[in-house]
């Protein structure tokens, strides 16, 4: 028979992405229950049961989030008063007020949204963004003597400043009030400021606890407006703001994002925000009427009994998906490449043609963005693939450190090569030739922050927080700090974390896949951190089509027989090239899209997760006894067998003139032929190969 070693036609690109399937325990008696108690289909309630929600009353305020009764802000954050106080007065007596924002998108978005207000409440306020590259994060020393300069009286830093003692105690020294308003973890130091807004400060009960720094800075404003009596015509733009920066910033749609979100998501497509119009135009995305407008109710507003303002009956929407993957990675492009101000423009100007130029230079800058990260990526996956491969069990975590990449979008390729390795990633390049400057992205068993404190006296700067961190260092240190890092992951990871999690929240079968379920869906969103899209999983399908499109993407088609009847439904993979061919059967995992092309709307799966069969795991994990058998197929007969070889087994099926298709799991390609040594690689996807394999399998599966 054929006795050839697996790894002789075994090829790097014909393996399967290296994921553990977390599938939640399905309650259908409770899910019954509960869907008949708030009126939502079963599959709904078990989505909810997977969310933790399992009381009627947590589903309402989950599914209509405008029925929250919110406390006033004043309630809880103890400094709002002082903060307002502060502004109010500045205003009236034309104080210079300087706003110190960040060059992420949550940043900038914050940034804009307290210029517009101020600015339309009669503020004299300018702005500054640290510069990325040569001074990194938060304001410093620098800006603080520049705003002190200009005759600046009030300084306001939006989604940063909780860290920064000593620029605020020098602003403090210089005779200059500070508002600091922050989302970021408090230190056991807060810095000397006069007010300081950071939902970290306040109950973890509280539905504010969750916003991102444009949330503070949309509290603070609408309170501002609220006090002023000057809320017209101010909160939808504000609104809009709101929702682009906190979906940017992966902020939790839980609490009071999950509902001044849902609510901007309506609003967007009609903001009369000429740079949101430039960005929604630029980046081609298309309002649908899949999500249906409340009732009248309060266009996210911070205190219940503040205003009412009726909700549009437009029901076009946006979904977070638009800004998720459209609109919020060009204006991060900026920040990451390019130069904050162009942002600040785009969101402050009130001309359409500024609007649009500022827009397509976005879409410039995020179009470099895109083909740095890609040249980045390939050449970390090669330097990993030559150095670290082998090693990534005993290591745990991956330490890549090369010359002339770029520091703005190295944490993007960390959280590809996090999503390839399924271990931490710590990525740097050489500042110059004695300093290495990078940044961090982990697995849900891997504290990153923990981790940088532990190598901290082989760092300079670093911060970040369980997920992802940035961090820089002496060159000289980088192999001591890869060893440190080592033993870190060593302590915490087992080798059964280094596969990337997939969360799974039911089995659904093709033929219950279409556009009524896809409706249902809508109830859960807006979906994002905390409340992750809907994933479903179907078993044992057939891939009956599949190629390459784009940039590394695999669109394929799927197929499953359910009485009899064949039922089809397109997918795509987004990134998967390596992974191309895909074998022709498999267990699938997906979120459900809508596709819109000429005219006509269909459901398409986005293909997340994909393994071999359970039925087939378990075949070559432990073949059937007898392990060997006869079967007939077409009118003719065979043998077919599972055999060891090496560490593995393989299937093996013998036609009548004695001509041998060996296959083993997890392949594409398989050998066909009399003996090893003149066999030939077959593709197993084809038809005809695949259907004598699956014969086969059922008659194995028939005997055991």
């Amino acid at each position: 028979m054929l006795d050839r070693p697996v790894s002789e036609f075994s090829k790097p690109t014909r393996r399967l992405p290296n994921q553990r399937w977390q599938i939640y325990p399905q309650k259908p008696e409770f899910a019954q229950k509960l869907a008949a108690l708030i009126n939502v289909s079963p599959i709904i309630s078990q989505l909810l049961i997977n969310r933790g929600i399992e009381t009627p009353e947590q589903a309402q305020a989950f599914l209509n989030p405008e029925s929250l009764v919110l406390p006033s802000p004043l309630e809880d954050f103890p400094d709002l008063a002082i903060s307002l106080e502060l502004l109010q007065n500045a205003i009236a007596s034309q104080t210079k007020i300087a706003i110190c924002g960040d060059y992420d998108a949550d940043g900038m978005t914050s940034t804009a949204l307290l210029l517009r207000s101020l600015r339309t409440l009669g503020a004299q306020v300018d702005y500054a963004i640290p510069s990325r590259m040569h001074e990194g994060y938060g304001i410093n020393k620098r800006i603080v003597e520049e705003f002190h300069s200009e005759g600046v009286g009030l300084i306001l830093t939006v989604d940063n400043g909780i860290s920064a003692f000593e620029p605020v105690a020098r602003a403090r020294e210089l005779g200059l009030a500070v508002i600091i308003t922050d989302h970021h973890d408090v230190p056991q130091k807060l810095p000397p400021a006069n007010a300081i807004l950071n939902p970290k400060l306040i109950a973890e009960s509280s539905p504010y606890r969750g916003v991102a720094g444009v949330g503070v800075a949309y509290i603070l404003a609408v309170s501002l407006a609220q006090q002023l009596g000057e809320t017209k015509g101010l909160i939808q733009p504000m609104l809009a703001l709101f929702t682009l920066g906190t979906i940017a910033d992966l902020a939790p749609l839980t609490g009071v994002n999950r509902r001044w979100v849902k609510r901007g998501l309506q609003h967007l497509p009609k903001s009369n925000l000429a740079g949101i119009q430039a960005l929604i135009q630029v980046g081609g995305v298309q309002a649908r009427g899949d999500e249906k407008a409340g009732g009248a109710g309060e266009a996210g507003g911070v205190g219940e009994k503040k205003f009412n303002i009726p909700n549009s009956s437009n029901p076009k929407s946006l979904k977070p998906e638009d800004i998720g993957f459209r609109l919020g990675p060009r204006i991060n492009a900026i920040g990451r490449i390019g130069n904050p101000q162009t942002v600040i423009e785009l969101l402050t100007t009130d001309d359409m043609g500024v609007a649009l130029e500022r827009a397509m230079q976005c879409e410039q800058i995020n179009a470099s963005r895109q083909e740095m990260c890609q040249q980045i990526e390939q050449e970390a996956i090669a330097y990993v693939e030559a150095e670290f491969v082998t090693s990534l069990q005993q290591d745990r975590v991956l330490i890549v450190v090369q010359p002339n990449w770029h520091h703005g979008v190295i944490g993007i390729v960390a959280s590809r090569l996090v999503e390839r390795y399924g271990v931490p990633v710590f990525i740097g390049t050489y500042e110059d030739d004695e300093h290495i400057r990078g940044s961090a992205r982990s697995i849900p068993e891997f504290h990153v922050f923990e981790a940088l404190e532990y190598c901290h006296d082989l760092l300079g700067k670093f911060g970040g927080h369980k997920a992802a961190g940035g961090f820089s260092l002496p060159a000289e240190n980088l192999q001591v700090l890869r060893s440190r890092l080592i033993e870190f992951a060593n302590q915490c990871l087992e080798p059964q974390h280094l596969k990337p999690l997939l969360k799974i929240d039911a089995e659904v079968n093709l033929n219950h896949i279409n556009q009524q379920l896809y409706q249902q869906l809508n109830a859960l969103h807006p979906c994002g951190m905390d409340n992750p899209d809907p994933v479903f999983w179907t078993p044992n399908v057939q891939v009956v089509e599949q190629k390459i499109v784009g940039k590394g993407h695999i669109k394929l088609t799927i197929a499953q027989i359910i009485d009899n009847q064949d039922y089809r439904i397109k997918a795509i993979a987004w990134r998967w090239g390596d992974y191309f061919r895909l074998p022709p059967r498999v267990d699938v995992a997906y979120k459900l899209r809508e596709n819109y092309f000429n005219g006509n709307t269909t459901i398409e799966l986005e293909l997340i997760g994909v393994r071999l069969p359970i039925q087939l795991q378990q075949f070559f994990a432990s073949p059937p006894i007898p392990s060997s058998t006869t079967f007939e197929y077409n009118q003719r007969q065979y043998t077919c067998g599972f055999y060891k070889n090496g560490i593995g087994a393989e299937l093996r099926i013998k036609n009548p003139e004695g001509k041998v298709l060996v296959m083993q799991p997890g392949h594409i390609m398989g050998l066909l032929g009399i003996n090893r040594q003149n066999a030939k690689e077959v593709d197993i996807s084809q038809p005809q190969y695949d259907s004598i394999i699956q014969a086969a399998l059922q008659a194995l599966s028939v005997k055991s």
